[in-house]
């Protein structure tokens, strides 16, 4: 399709007012009232999560994790890729499982694949982001002993099918939800699906602790496995509230691989928890109201929600409609001159989104479907604490950009 064709193929685009652009790389601000807590922490030296046991902050802030949640068990890490490593782990795999994951994800959910000494399968993910379930189902059909599925930037893949599949072979599922904590799926929460989920509080998500993570899961043994692995030598598992059979029968039974959270950090956390809800509507707002106005350029494109899915977003992705990689750098540069910065994955330099990039896992597998999308697909940080005119001043610096690219091309 050509240039003139896309142009009239959508409503003109309109800019709103001049607006400066907001600073969207600065993160979510800390609650003053984890300043307290700090204070109090820095000045008793309780940092480390056994000291004070069942009061310590890492313990509350799994207690209340997991009540948010509706789950069971919550064991707070020093990361979601601890989390991850520590759900292959706990799953009890043999060494060299091939464990099937979403060829579009961050680097860091392969490394936490191979770090459990198991082998990651990559599947092919479409243009909507979401992994491609024909690609899935075919290697299902072959020697996978796990699925983990990265829900990227928020994009919920389609889980009643990947659940189906799952539970026809007897796989179990875990859930990469790094980006996903706040998201439903027919109201359910993300993370709770599978067998574990794992949560990021990494800075540019929801909650933001600089650094940490969260696992969660119904399943004791799982459970067990993971806190006495995280680091709960001679017993220090009695100190975590949350605390079910099968934890005395794997103690010494296991490798400690010292993952957990510190006390400071948890403080850091836990007065976010209140804040959550409203940062997820502010969030999905913030989203909605840039993709619409997006979508009315002819070469951008914002994936839709699927039917079962609320999402939580903290960011925007989008598709470049009909433009070869020198004009996608060149939106790219244009947008940049303009204040916002625009990540294509597929060109950003060394990106650790790009599966070919992951050289640490050998030969990059042939994944056409992916490799094209992200070549197109652009990311753009859009945090919940956006004001609607900073939103605007964000869309009209994008929708400027592409009626750059679009004159020259014309």
């Amino acid at each position: 399709m050509g240039f003139q064709e896309l142009f009239f193929r959508k409503p003109k685009m309109t800019l709103a007012a001049s607006q400066p652009i907001p600073d969207t790389h600065a993160a979510e601000s800390i609650p003053d009232a984890a300043r307290v807590e700090i204070d109090r922490l820095l000045s008793s030296g309780d940092l480390f999560r056994y000291t004070t046991g069942e009061t310590a902050p890492v313990t509350l802030l799994e207690q209340e994790f997991a009540d948010m949640m509706g789950t069971r068990y919550a064991l707070a890490v020093s990361s979601c890729s601890a989390a991850l490593f520590l759900s292959l782990k706990a799953l009890g795999l043999p060494p060299g499982a091939r464990v099937a994951i979403p060829a579009f994800t961050f680097g860091a959910v392969p490394s936490a694949v191979v770090h459990a000494d198991c082998t990651p399968v990559l599947v092919e993910c479409g243009e909507t982001y979401r992994i491609d379930l024909q690609d899935l189902e075919a290697k299902l059909d072959g020697d996978i002993q796990a699925i983990l599925i990265s829900h990227m930037r928020g994009h919920t893949s389609d889980m009643d099918a990947i659940l189906a599949m799952a539970e026809a072979r007897g796989l179990p599922v875990i859930e990469d939800a790094a980006h996903s904590l706040g998201t439903l799926w027919n109201g359910r929460r993300i993370g709770t699906l599978g067998r574990i989920g794992c949560f990021s509080f990494q800075s540019y998500k929801m909650l933001n602790a600089g650094e940490g993570g969260m696992l969660i899961t119904d399943d004791s043994e799982i459970a067990a496995r993971a806190v006495i692995m995280s680091g709960a030598y001679e017993h220090n598992w009695r100190k975590h509230a949350l605390v079910g059979p099968h934890f005395e029968q794997w103690q010494n039974r296991l490798p400690l691989y010292n993952t957990r959270l510190g006390n400071l950090s948890a403080a850091v956390i836990r007065p976010q928890l209140a804040e959550l809800d409203r940062r997820v509507r502010n969030g999905r707002a913030n989203h909605d109201h840039v993709a619409a106005r997006l979508n009315g350029a002819p070469v951008l494109s914002v994936p839709a929600a699927l039917p079962q899915e609320t999402r939580a977003p903290d960011s925007i992705q989008f598709n470049l409609v009909g433009l070869d990689a020198a004009q996608a750098r060149a939106f790219a540069e244009a947008a940049q001159a303009r204040g916002v910065t625009v990540q294509v994955f597929g060109l950003s330099t060394d990106n650790a989104r790009a599966f070919w990039n992951w050289q640490f896992l050998g030969e990059a597998p042939d994944l056409p479907k992916t490799r094209a999308m992200l070549m197109r697909a652009c990311d753009v940080r859009l945090p919940a604490r956006l004001t609607r005119a900073e939103c605007d001043a964000v869309a009209d610096a994008l929708l400027a950009a592409a009626e750059t690219v679009m004159a020259r091309a014309a």
